[in-house]
């Protein structure tokens, strides 16, 4: 990834000072399009990027047929790291939503043959206009298993749905399946019950390996047990596995009970030391401030950006205007824009009038979370205003923000 102080590095990062200052950077297009051909997320599962990168084609009036080419070549590659796409489709999806027309004829040539073909024909099919998705029920029908279908006719109302259940019989059963039974539902694992258990019962569980143990942990925290201090030290010493997430879930759920031990895990770099800080961060006091700056200075010097999102939301909660600064640069070079939403936050507790120079900054930021924050918060100039207004009317624009925007205004 590019510098943060650079126009490319802010864009890859998905800054709002990037999009505004890509507005009288000429140029600046073949670096949104080289952002959107090489994905530059930190962690694409929960990163948003597509939307901002959108706006960007848009206001730079730029033409889609670089990221036509980019899908062009990457299909038939396969679902490999070479095969960067999955964000060049969601790009042009949220194109279509905020009436760019001409990013439909690429989604359809990718929905017939493309890797992430579903995105782009659930895409085509979200903005229900027939002419947009003719003849692609025919694709729908071919290559969606009944489990997709479900999903894609989640709208049974949709226009392009009504036009392909006249032609497509797997679809229209889907429809009617989706009409008689509602939303198709997600399984989840049948966790055994441990209510009826002594704490030393389910600590004797907790030891072995299964279901029953994960199971025992969590009731062990729902009943705020300290004997959970003991067994994470026991459990998280070498290689936590799949039980670290369920000790360090249970144990923030034991509340201030276990900040002593939480300030010893923390003080000698023990195998607890990252539950610890998560500790700290939720149920320290101001004794702890300097940990959590420690921490999150770590995190950035490492760029483990993953682990800086507690200390920085405990140093927000403590209001530690120490902290200010160090938030300032993490805000600036964190690749994971995800941490964003956070840094906002903390810097609303602990330095209110600093913040809202940010919120300003985020009325343009990637992440949605940031933008609803921004929103409530931006001073009432001009741009700000005009921006706000833009965010409430943009059809593809998250709905919590767009409400937001609204109750602003």
């Amino acid at each position: 990834m590019q510098p943060a102080d650079t126009l490319h590095g802010q864009l890859q990062r998905g800054l709002g000072r990037g999009a505004r200052r890509a507005a009288e950077t000429p140029g600046a297009g073949e670096l949104v399009y080289d952002c959107v051909r090489r994905d530059p997320r930190w962690d694409r599962q929960v990163e948003s990027r597509s939307l901002f990168y959108a706006r960007l084609l848009l206001d730079l009036e730029l033409p889609v047929g670089p990221i036509a080419e980019h899908l062009a070549g990457t299909r038939g590659q396969g679902d490999t790291e070479l095969s960067r796409d999955g964000l060049a489709v969601e790009v042009l999806a949220d194109l279509l939503r905020l009436s760019r027309r001409d990013a439909a004829w690429p989604l359809r040539r990718y929905a017939e043959d493309g890797t992430h073909w579903y995105e782009a024909l659930h895409a085509l099919t979200e903005v229900g206009d027939p002419s947009l998705a003719q003849g692609l029920d025919e694709v729908a029908a071919a290559r969606c298993d009944d489990e997709d279908l479900r999903w894609l006719v989640m709208e049974p109302d949709n226009a392009v749905v009504q036009d392909w259940v006249r032609r497509q019989p797997r679809i229209a059963a889907a429809v009617a399946e989706r009409r008689a039974g509602g939303r198709p539902r997600l399984h989840c694992s049948h966790r055994p019950d441990c209510s009826g258990r002594s704490d030393a019962e389910l600590l004797d569980q907790a030891r072995l390996a299964g279901d029953a143990a994960v199971a025992a942990i969590l009731e062990l925290g729902r009943r705020r047990s300290p004997v959970l201090l003991d067994l994470a030290e026991e459990l998280l010493a070498g290689e936590p596995g799949r039980y670290g997430g369920a000790v360090s879930r249970a144990i923030r759920d034991l509340g201030e009970v276990a900040v002593p031990r939480a300030r010893v895990w923390t003080a000698h770099r023990t195998g607890c030391f990252d539950i610890g800080i998560a500790v700290l961060a939720r149920h320290g006091t101001e004794e702890d401030v300097p940990a959590l700056l420690d921490d999150l200075r770590a995190a950035l010097r490492e760029r483990n950006w993953g682990a800086a999102a507690g200390p920085a939301e405990g140093l927000g909660r403590l209001r530690s205007g120490t902290s200010v600064p160090l938030l300032k640069r993490v805000w600036a070079e964190t690749e994971y824009a995800y941490l964003r939403p956070r840094l906002l936050g903390a810097l609303i507790r602990t330095a209110p009038h600093t913040a809202e120079n940010y919120a300003t900054e985020g009325l343009w930021d990637c992440e949605e979370e940031v933008r609803q924050a921004a929103v409530a918060i931006a001073p009432p100039h001009r741009d700000n205003l005009l921006r706000i207004r833009r965010l409430r009317g943009c059809a593809a624009e998250d709905p919590d923000v767009r409400s937001a925007a609204a109750l602003r205004l």
